[in-house]
């Protein structure tokens, strides 16, 4: 069981994952995320590291609903503690 606080920002996480603009934001990423991995662009290492940084921010964005998912699972199976 988790506690009130807990519970309203799992509630803003779901309610933002289901707005028109959640949707294009991830559209728009997995988009980009293609053109970014093409290492026929880069220009050198430094740009294959910078691209590198891009993608695992775009990946963070992407799988943020599955986290947030797990988390609000694994909190609601976690038994009460009594403080």
């Amino acid at each position: 069981m988790i506690d009130k606080e807990l519970e309203a920002y799992y509630r803003a996480y779901r309610e933002m994952f289901m707005s028109d603009g959640w949707k294009q934001l991830q559209e728009d990423l997995l988009q980009n995320a293609n053109v970014i991995n093409s290492v026929e662009a880069c220009k050198g290492n430094d740009d294959l590291h910078f691209r590198k940084g891009q993608l695992s921010i775009v990946g963070n964005i992407v799988n943020l609903e599955q986290q947030i998912t797990l988390a609000e699972e694994q909190a609601n199976e976690e038994p009460e503690t009594e403080d």
